[in-house]
């Protein structure tokens, strides 16, 4: 199987540094034409400007690809839907999003202020929902899409000092799910991203020996997949990095159920091991199937 992207139009923000950079390179290298999004800021998201786009631009551009420089923020609809604009202006089209821009404000939550909760929700999550609301329209009118939003491990699995980056790489699960309903008679495939690289966002957190072994490119040929026409998977969550990918799945215990009375608090506490046993775990694909199964039994 060999992955292409000839006459395909793809976004990625957030792509003038680290995993952004990488994938950009990567679907241009298959051919790709690529919108290369970048405001240029901080790892904070203070600051900004053109040069780190630019480059990632001159890089693919170097190697013989097809790529654009934009420099909005995601974190404004106005400016999200500029970053499309971009890509029908210079290419007519628009077929691949991959979700990538990424701030980081750590603090615990008892130190955090409330503004530092709203800006890093505002990047990862309303961004990720802003970009991907204004390429919607395009992609289901040609019956074509594929997007990527990018979660973590933080969210799914949890990280101290991180409440507002983990609330919000969760988030992008749960509109992940959503969409791959909405998306998916239109042949737009939804899947979710978590990758585990050393970045600018990452590199205080890490020795040099696990940086070495954690170089973003490695992360990249996943997302490239997601992104090719081969990918008929939708609404799943991927790990990948230093070379290693997997899928992450949530499971739901069977359960013990209280029948011919009310239940009560005690009820819980009597038979919370067996509620709490996933031995028996089952993965239900709607909340449609999650709900029957509460209420009339798997």
């Amino acid at each position: 199987m060999t992955i292409r992207f000839d006459n395909r139009v793809a976004i990625v923000t957030g792509a003038g540094n680290g995993l952004g950079r990488a994938h950009a390179l990567l679907l241009a290298s298959c051919g790709a034409k690529v919108v290369v999004n970048d405001p240029g800021g901080a790892v904070d998201g203070k600051g900004g400007g053109h040069a780190a786009a630019d480059k990632v631009v001159a890089e693919i551009k170097a190697a013989g690809g097809e790529a654009v420089p934009n420099y909005d923020s995601v974190a404004d609809p106005a400016s999200a839907a500029n970053i499309v604009k971009t890509a029908v202006d210079s290419f007519g089209t628009v077929d691949i999003v991959v979700n990538n821009a990424g701030v980081l404000r750590d603090k615990t939550f008892h130190n955090m202020t409330v503004e530092d909760f709203d800006f890093v929700v505002k990047v990862h999550f309303l961004g990720t929902a802003y970009v991907t609301h204004a390429a919607w329209p395009i992609m289901r009118a040609k019956a074509y899409g594929r997007v990527v939003v990018t979660s973590s491990n933080s969210g799914i699995y949890g990280n101290f000092g991180q409440a507002n980056y983990a609330g919000a790489k969760l988030a992008v699960v749960g509109f992940m799910n959503a969409l791959r309903l909405e998306g998916q008679k239109y042949n737009i495939f939804v899947n979710a991203l978590a990758p585990v690289a050393g970045t600018r966002m990452t590199e205080s957190l890490m020795t040099a020996e696990m940086l070495a072994k954690l170089d973003p490119a490695f992360v990249s040929p996943m997302v490239a997949w997601l992104c090719s026409e081969q990918c008929q998977r939708t609404g799943e969550i991927w790990s990948a990095g230093a070379g290693y990918f997997a899928r992450i799945e949530y499971r739901e215990a069977p359960g013990v159920r209280i029948t011919g009375r009310s239940p009560t608090p005690e009820d819980v506490a009597d038979n919370i091991e067996k509620i709490a046993d996933l031995s028996t775990s089952k993965v239900y694909r709607t909340s449609t199937e999650e709900v029957a199964a509460v209420v009339v039994g798997p």
